[in-house]
């Protein structure tokens, strides 16, 4: 007989609007959707708590800081993968797509065995039930590095694989095109003037020779698949007519509110960085997204790098941003899952994946208290 839970008085938040009701779960599906507060024996009372779907993530680089939790310090991988799991999950985020990076530029070499170990752990553990939310693979691939293509070829088939992006952080250029900012980030990471210099030299110099090759061969690779494309930093508006004439219909954390706006013409969907919302701003001095939502110029967050920025982000913006609550959590849930090719997950309604979020407000800070996924709790 399929295990019935029944979870009652809560605030239900729906594709269009919010109520207080109960659901009905039956296995791995909501049942059933009900106004009200239900009397059933046996019924789990959420006390008025928010009932939200379960979040999914389409670009944390979690993982990469639990393998390092100190710069000498490497962590054993698949105690991290393990510890990565727990904090996504008892953040909401019932979906991750982990962000891998394919390809070094010379600063980065441990991504390099990050990604390596992760896809191995991935192999693993995604066997065994243990992980207590679902994992696909999101590779992020280093366009001018001359190492991408041998790295993306063993796992371009890999079935976890949801999301591919094309980034480029050679200098001058995307994020990095304040080379004021770049020079102070090399400076901090304990770099001389001199071999600075001479990287930007000969990073400048295998973009131009790499980027276009490299780019061209991926999509070729990629071409046909149904694998979600995204574009990385994009800056101006002709990289992202570049990128929409490729084929490309995510752009990834635009660094500026022109670039932004150009995808949304050439209808693409534009990601943003939860973070940024609930810091008030870009870490690096790059566009608010506060200033994109408000511009209608965002479709979804991702984590990038804190889970729990997403259930924060998404209530912050119905509070502060003037938009539905309803439509800020789908930010988080419903529309990051069309993006990576969920179609059974993101939404309450009846016949859809029983990923749930139980949330209570501490004045205005969501903090979550209970996640199920796939009918069974896990937090």
């Amino acid at each position: 007989m399929t295990q019935e839970t029944v979870l009652t008085n809560a605030i239900l938040v729906l594709p269009d609007e919010t109520i207080a009701g109960t659901l009905v779960l039956r296995g791995e599906t909501i049942a059933a959707v009900e106004p009200g507060r239900a009397h059933t024996p046996g019924a789990r009372d959420l006390d008025g708590d928010y009932l939200i779907p379960g979040v999914v993530d389409v670009h944390t680089d979690n993982l990469e800081r639990q393998v390092q939790p100190r710069s000498l310090a490497r962590w054993p991988s698949r105690s991290a993968m393990v510890a990565h799991d727990a904090q996504c999950a008892a953040a909401g985020v019932t979906t991750v797509l982990d962000a891998l990076c394919l390809g070094d530029l010379g600063f980065d070499k441990e991504r390099i065995r990050t990604f390596r170990e992760g896809v191995a752990d991935l192999d693993v553990l995604s066997e065994t039930g243990l992980l207590k939310a679902d994992h696909f693979l999101h590779l992020r691939c280093e366009v001018p590095a001359s190492d991408m293509l041998p790295l993306f070829e063993p796992v371009a088939d890999h079935p976890l694989v949801r999301m591919v992006s094309l980034m480029d952080h050679s200098p001058g250029v995307g994020q990095y095109a304040n080379m004021a900012f770049y020079r102070d980030l090399r400076r901090r990471g304990g770099l001389d003037e001199a071999t600075i210099e001479r990287r930007i030299a000969e990073l400048q110099a295998q973009r131009a020779r790499l980027r276009g090759p490299n780019r061209r061969a991926l999509l070729d690779r990629l071409r046909g698949r149904t694998v979600a494309l995204a574009s990385h930093d994009d800056r101006t508006p002709e990289e992202i007519a570049e990128n929409a004439a490729d084929g490309i219909r995510i752009s990834e954390f635009p660094v500026t509110m022109e670039a932004a706006q150009a995808a949304k013409a050439a209808g693409m969907q534009v990601i943003a960085g939860a973070p940024n919302i609930v810091r008030g701003g870009s870490h690096s001095g790059n566009v608010a997204a506060a200033d994109l939502l408000r511009a209608g110029a965002v479709d979804a967050y991702a984590s990038d790098y804190v889970p729990s920025a997403l259930v924060e982000a998404a209530f912050q913006s119905a509070r502060e941003a003037h938009v539905t609550l309803p439509r800020a959590i789908a930010m988080v849930t419903e529309t990051p899952a069309r993006m990576a090719g969920l179609t059974d997950r993101g939404r309450i309604a009846r016949g859809w994946r029983a990923d749930l979020v139980r949330v209570r407000l501490h004045e205005t800070l969501p903090i979550v208290r209970q996640v199920w996924r796939a009918g069974e709790r896990v937090i």
